[in-house]
């Protein structure tokens, strides 16, 4: 299992349990006991930080179209671009291990970066996620 998988499967979840309001997800997965913390990366807490608190402005870019080309290797783009003003925003995270019940852990970004701040470990355990996520199981 890999990142991309659980993006599948997220999505699979999110299409036949839709949230009663638009979120935003960054979606990691843990084959460890513990997640660092430095595996969602600044860029990623300041976006989605800006997502829940301001207004975040996001250009989608187009797929490469190179000439001769009959198909398209990338899904065409719904948009050009967004911008989201206060929207919830998560962490979700799967402590993944095989041929165990899949759960995911969704953590509001504030909760995660309040963690982040007071810990004084360099990353999360699935505990720890547990105390202040909410689960999700597929």
């Amino acid at each position: 299992m890999v990142e991309k998988d659980m993006q599948v499967l997220f999505g699979k979840y999110l299409k036949s349990h839709p949230p009663k309001q638009s979120e935003v997800y960054e979606l990691k997965i843990c084959k460890g006991n513990a997640l660092p913390f430095d595996k969602i990366k600044d860029h990623q807490l300041e976006a989605l930080y800006k997502v829940n608190h301001g207004s975040f402005y996001h250009k989608l870019t187009d797929p490469p179209i190179f000439a001769g080309m009959k198909t398209r290797f990338n899904l065409p783009r719904p948009f050009d671009c967004f911008c989201l003003v206060k929207v919830p925003a998560f962490i979700v995270v799967w402590f993944y291990k095989a041929r165990e019940k899949k759960v995911f852990i969704k953590i509001s970004v504030e909760d995660f970066m309040d963690l982040k701040k007071r810990e004084k470990r360099k990353s999360m355990t699935k505990e720890m996620a547990l105390e202040i996520g909410k689960t999700i199981l597929l």
